[in-house]
């Protein structure tokens, strides 16, 4: 048969791995050597090949000698091919079947759309735990085929495929624990719900930036679709009603949860979406990335009840009821205003006169002797100005640094400032 045109996985393995181009040992199974035969090239009789090779955007089209592959690769566990030119699986299937401990596997962005993945050629994907097909646009036939051949498969990457519906698969799989389906088009959730259907062991949901717009699902349900779901991320999602937020309760494992960018949390402030998220989902113990310590919690619950004790009952979430029976009925915090002082009601004494006075605070004390000059009668170089705090047990204090602000003072009203003549 032809080999198809354009470069071989063996030809760029040779190329980036040559002892040239990747001289140094770097772990275990690092410079294999294979003894030369009467037409091997010298770059091929050796390579330091590590246990992970990155081979994205060479340009491989097509899988090569399938015998140096077995040779090279034996001991190689990761593969990272995105970003090639691979259509055909049957040369992808050529590679794979010849590297035997395999264990990851990325494809992304490789046109393999183009061509029809058979059983026979999925087969030899079978040692495969993590599985990355972003932007390949597989069909859903290719993935249930994959499926079918993949008995250890924990982990699948299915985004930026341009899914608008899935297909569900006529067979289980029950060994995947997470999957990553972000960057589609699934808005419906009886889409979602196959998911459950096709993996019941799921551990990890990744949905983000799919325009999901609600949960359509009863509380029993959900949990018999996802019941080992511990971690969903609908980040960028379309979830509009905090209904919504409510039934991610029902998942019974669930633990953690990634809700950012959602059209319902837009009109809140950044600490009431996290309060009120909290608050609403008591099992919880990470949100958006962040530990919630069981502090938070508790603030946060408390939170959500002085939130709501002034909605009209119809609009009260039955969540409050629970935390009022949990916490009972908790007053309103007081409205402390901490803004400082602006002005102050002060007694300006000066020899036998005495003139009550509201002066600002922001001024320095060189604008107050300006405005005491027509009070007093003295120019402001010839004035002394002492301040006595009404609760001070030292005595005056000499205002002497003319640039100095009166409210580093700690003026209050009711204090008194003492106005004397400097003596010649």
């Amino acid at each position: 048969m032809d080999q198809p045109s354009g470069r071989s996985f063996m030809q760029v393995l040779c190329e980036k791995y040559s002892p040239e181009n990747f001289p140094y040992r770097r772990g275990p199974g690092m410079g294999v050597h294979v003894p030369a035969t009467p037409q091997g090239s010298p770059m091929k009789d050796r390579l330091n090949l590590p246990s992970v090779l990155v081979l994205n955007s060479c340009g491989i089209t097509c899988a090569g000698d399938e015998n140096e592959i077995a040779a090279f690769c034996a001991h190689v566990f990761e593969l990272d091919l995105s970003d090639n030119k691979l259509e055909d699986w049957h040369e992808v299937s050529k590679i794979v079947s010849n590297v035997p401990h395999l264990e990851f596997l990325n494809l992304s962005s490789n046109p393999l759309s183009l061509s029809v993945l058979e059983r026979s050629c999925a087969g030899s994907f079978a040692g495969v735990r993590k599985l990355v097909l972003n932007n390949s646009k597989a069909s859903w036939e290719t993935v249930h085929t994959i499926l079918q051949e993949l008995p250890d498969l924990e982990e699948l990457f299915l985004c930026l495929n341009d899914y608008e519906t899935v297909s569900c698969s006529p067979v289980c799989c029950q060994s995947l624990k997470l999957l990553h389906i972000t960057d589609n088009n699934l808005q419906d959730w009886t889409e979602i719900r196959k998911l459950g259907i096709m993996f019941p062991s799921l551990d990890t949901l990744i949905l983000a930036n799919n325009n999901l717009t609600t949960i359509e699902e009863s509380e029993d349900s959900l949990a018999r679709l996802f019941p080992n779901l511990r971690s969903i991320n609908l980040h960028k999602s379309g979830l509009h009603c905090w209904e919504d937020i409510d039934k991610l309760n029902s998942f019974p494992k669930l633990e953690e949860v990634k809700l950012l960018g959602i059209p319902l949390l837009q009109s809140y402030t950044t600490e009431e979406r996290r309060k009120l998220l909290i608050a609403r989902l008591p099992s919880i113990t990470k949100l958006n990335g962040s530990i919630v310590a069981d502090g938070e919690r508790e603030d946060s619950e408390r939170f959500f009840i002085r939130y709501y004790m002034e909605f009209p009952e119809e609009e009260v979430p039955f969540r409050y009821h629970e935390l009022v029976t949990k916490y009972g009925k908790l007053e309103p915090l007081a409205v402390v205003d901490l803004r400082p002082q602006s002005s102050a009601k002060v007694e300006v004494h000066f020899q036998d006169k005495v003139e009550e006075m509201s002066i600002r605070l922001d001024q320095t004390v060189a604008e107050l002797k300006k405005h005491l000059k027509t009070v007093v009668q003295l120019s402001t170089s010839n004035m002394l100005l002492f301040y006595l705090d009404q609760e001070a047990p030292f005595g005056p204090e000499e205002m002497k640094y003319s640039s100095r602000a009166l409210h580093s003072y700690g003026i209050r009203d009711g204090d008194k400032i003492y106005v004397e003549p400097r003596m010649k």
